[in-house]
């Protein structure tokens, strides 16, 4: 195991004293509790969760996986399956169960697809366990009147109490910023599409919602979920005049694949994808029809890092001899609101409940996201960041951060 450096041992200190952790009385010796993650571990997502569950080790590495008396294990869970290469909401279930039935683990680190947020916030809050996402933006898992008219009250029966909450800024801010983006890159005609799922369905929704209200001609609106090819919806994008093309969905339902049929057929209509196409392999499959397509991402990516985010990263570089992928930053900060609110529970520490209130509670959280942030009484982060990024020459070329507003 690697010693932590000076610059993380002084990073834990602030990380600490930041979220109030400094309570009196300790669990007592030997007391060991357990975390996991559940994140889709087979599959396309795997070039991206890989990085998120290395940084949740480095985080526990840096306090040598121990806070006071208190021993942290930590597993990773796997929510996809091989048979349909992405998260799957029957695994998502299985891990949420294993999880309420394992007494030491105090915490749960996921979802990555909101989707499968949707199948196991209810069944972790029933045994009061914390939950903690670096990814999900759906809107409707925190916030009333951004999704059907059930949510979020659906995730929480029998009066249980809130136990989810995200580091990332939700969907009803990326699809504002990307259509607000859209129409000043001139943008006129925009055909939206979506992979059918809760959060590409869900973001196109916002999307479309917010390109009208930017003045952005709707010339389609269809689903295209995962399939071998999309040449039909290819045409039928060429035929509706459009100019840009927006998607709402994640990489792992082939959305690369309608990249390059799209520009098979209409090379001058621009694409632009959220974060849950932002990543490495999806530019590596898409191939060169992807050079010139828009990406927005709730955050700011790696390649614009400083401070404490950049030593962050050098640190990963130098540990895993890789570059960290957008989302590995945020498991990096999930895990340690974990580790604070299992210093924060002290004596408690092996309560479930007390470790949920203490993430719940998370106030002026110093990490190493690039300033202070808490989460509000929904879960919901108060970091409202977003960016804005080309695809060029196989990499992800940042161009401008974005605004909602």
């Amino acid at each position: 195991m690697r010693s932590r450096t000076p610059f993380f041992a002084i990073l834990m200190v602030l990380v600490l004293s930041a979220s109030g952790c400094a309570t009196g009385g300790g669990a007592a010796p030997g007391t060991t509790v357990k975390i996991v993650s559940s994140l889709p571990m087979t599959g396309p997502s795997l070039a991206q969760t890989q990085t998120i569950v290395n940084a949740i080790k480095m985080a526990l590495e840096e306090v040598n996986n121990k806070v006071g008396n208190v021993t942290i294990q930590y597993e990773a869970l796997d929510d996809a399956t091989p048979a349909t290469q992405k998260w799957d909401g029957a695994q998502e279930a299985e891990n949420a169960r294993k999880a309420v039935g394992d007494s030491s683990i105090v915490a749960y680190i996921g979802t990555f697809n909101s989707g499968a947020a949707q199948v196991s916030i209810p069944i972790l809050c029933a045994a009061n366990l914390g939950m903690v996402s670096p990814a999900n933006t759906y809107p409707g898992l925190t916030k009333a009147g951004k999704g059907t008219p059930d949510e979020p009250g659906k995730y929480y029966p029998n009066g249980c109490k809130r136990n989810y909450s995200r580091v990332v800024p939700a969907d009803d801010l990326q699809g504002a910023a990307g259509a607000k983006w859209m129409k000043e890159l001139g943008a006129k005609k925009v055909f939206i599409t979506h992979d059918n799922e809760l959060y590409g369905k869900g973001l196109a929704d916002v999307f479309r919602e917010a390109a009208k209200k930017q003045g952005l001609t709707e010339v389609g609106y269809e689903a295209a979920p995962k399939a071998d090819n999309y040449r039909a919806l290819a045409n039928k994008i060429k035929e509706s005049g459009a100019d840009f093309v927006y998607y709402g969905g994640i990489e792992d339902n082939n959305s690369h694949l309608l990249v390059r049929d799209l520009k098979d057929v209409a090379p001058n209509i621009k694409f632009m994808g959220p974060d849950g196409t932002a990543t490495t392999n999806f530019l590596k499959s898409a191939g060169a029809a992807v050079e010139g397509a828009y990406f927005t991402f709730g955050g700011i990516p790696p390649s614009e890092y400083t401070g404490k985010a950049k030593q962050w990263s050098d640190a990963y570089q130098k540990k895993y001899n890789g570059q960290p992928e957008v989302y590995a930053i945020y498991g990096y900060e999930a895990a340690k609101v974990v580790i604070a609110a299992i210093q924060k529970a002290g004596a408690k520490a092996t309560d479930r409940a007390a470790v949920r209130d203490a993430i719940m509670g998370t106030k002026d959280f110093e990490g190493v996201l690039g300033q202070k942030w808490s989460f509000s009484p929904e879960g919901d982060t108060s970091l409202t960041t977003m960016a804005g990024m080309q695809a060029a020459g196989g990499q992800f070329k940042f161009v401008k951060l974005l605004s909602a507003d």
